[in-house]
């Protein structure tokens, strides 16, 4: 039945390899049910209101696992779902000083609603398969770049410069514990995965947290030291979920409150960049899994695009900003996850986090960066694919692989490879191999990337 259902012989994988992936997919990711709250409890609204951070962690976990399963029944996909990283700082630091919680929570729902129709049309499908198959794994490359960036700074090996952008550790060396941990870390995952044991990301992250909570306890290491999660053994292990911020939002509230202008650069900053983030991200991490096609299409698109709409209503509906396909879905990829069975696993797992929420203290960043890293660099392998002797397509990729990881953001580094690759195309007077979409996306990034001078503009108007 579920080799039936999920087409497990036919995506050449397993069940116990479904079910490895999603965990190490869960443990991955486990980390933004502690950090979105500190990012949305960080931030008031235009009142002087704050979160709760009890309640912003339960509707964290609950809308990430709702929406993963959907999208493990629906799309048969092996992506994890939860709240996008760069969606929350928009609706913490964009929307909420304009306007109230609820308001910009209703925003996020609008904005899911939004992407819904562009799935259920077949636009967003259209825009996606109208990127060129070079772009696409350029996207992946750069996604790679991206998340091994993401695992260096989480773990401290890469850190803000005195004298330059970034550098070596928090002093331009390697020092402290939470250091040596990832270092350890990284190593036992790279000699345990070339090896081809069975798990290697998942027994490393496993071996490692351990590691972690047994130096924490015997060495005396600055809490701060350790980023969001401090590695020690829980008080307790069951706490009760605190549902107080579901159906906490306002559908139109924000026009009133902040203006229609303000509300809808709200709006289509958040529609922007989830649209661009996930896309980048369901090409990338596909094209990792081997489901892109011969034509650079990936299967059953339509429904993940729908699924993935669905999530950002979700995540408003229960305040936790809007959830997403999340990148380090790579990581259970990596493990061998080929179906959406392995976001049951995920799923699964996300759910527990409401009784089990004590234990997502357990994976500090230094055990579960190490695997952001390695699948960063299993990533990389995606660049042998674009032809870098071919001008029209060398450059756009390159400003699309690069932009990633040097500005924080996959929308960018895709932003700047279409646009690119229009220009590109335009001055070599080619334009029948430009998509008339493309055009129009092109379009749209240009205003995305100037997005504050518009908004001056027409607000001084």
């Amino acid at each position: 039945m579920l080799d039936r259902f999920f087409e497990l012989t036919g995506r050449g994988t397993t069940v116990g390899r479904e079910v490895r992936g999603g965990l190490t997919t869960f443990v991955a990711m486990a980390y933004i049910i502690l950090l979105n709250p500190i990012i949305l409890a960080g931030a008031t609204d235009v009142t002087g209101a704050r979160l709760s951070i009890a309640q912003l962690t339960t509707s964290t976990a609950l809308a990430a696992a709702v929406s993963t399963l959907l999208m493990a029944f629906i799309g048969n996909a092996p992506f994890g779902l939860a709240a996008g990283l760069g969606l929350n700082a928009v609706v913490a630091y964009q929307a909420a000083p304009h306007m109230t919680w609820a308001q910009a929570m209703g925003l996020v729902v609008l904005e899911g609603l939004v992407i819904i129709v562009l799935a259920v049309t077949g636009l967003r499908t259209l825009i996606m398969n109208a990127i060129p198959l070079a772009l696409k794994h350029a996207i992946s490359v750069g996604i790679g770049l991206f998340i091994a960036l993401i695992g260096l700074v989480d773990a401290g090996f890469v850190a803000r410069g005195t004298g330059t952008p970034v550098q070596l550790g928090a002093t331009g060396h390697l020092v402290g514990w939470p250091v040596t941990v990832f270092s350890f870390g990284l190593l036992l995952m790279i000699a345990l995965y070339v090896r081809r044991t069975p798990a290697a990301i998942l027994i490393s992250i496993i071996v490692t947290a351990c590691l972690a909570i047994l130096v924490n306890s015997l060495a005396r290491v600055p809490r701060r030291s350790w980023g969001v999660v401090t590695p020690r053994v829980p008080e307790r292990l069951i706490s009760a979920p605190d549902f107080g911020l579901a159906g906490a939002f306002d559908l139109f509230g924000g026009f009133g409150r902040a203006g229609a202008l303000t509300a809808t650069v709200v709006l289509f900053t958040l529609v922007l960049s989830g649209f661009f983030d996930a896309m980048g991200t369901i090409i990338g991490v596909s094209d990792e899994a081997g489901l892109v096609d011969e034509r650079g299409q990936v299967p059953r698109l339509g429904r993940i695009l729908t699924v993935d709409g669905v999530a950002g209503m979700v995540g408003g509906s229960l305040s936790s900003s809007a959830n997403t396909v999340f990148v380090e879905s790579a990581a259970g990829v990596g493990e061998g996850a080929r179906t959406g069975l392995a976001s049951v696993v995920t799923g699964a797992l996300l759910g527990l986090t409401l009784l089990f929420t004590p234990l997502a203290a357990v994976v500090t960043s230094a055990a579960a960066a190490p695997a952001l890293v390695l699948v960063g660099a299993l990533m990389m392998m995606q660049s042998k694919n674009v032809p870098w002797d071919d001008l029209d397509l060398a450059v756009p990729a390159f400003l699309t692989i690069a932009l990633m990881p040097f500005t924080y953001s996959i929308t960018n580094g895709v932003g700047a490879g279409v646009i690119a690759y229009t220009l590109v195309k335009a001055a070599r007077g080619r334009f029948s191999e430009i998509p008339w979409l493309l055009w129009i996306v092109s379009l749209i990034f240009v205003a995305y990337f100037a997005i504050d001078w518009l908004e001056e503009l027409f607000g001084r108007r």
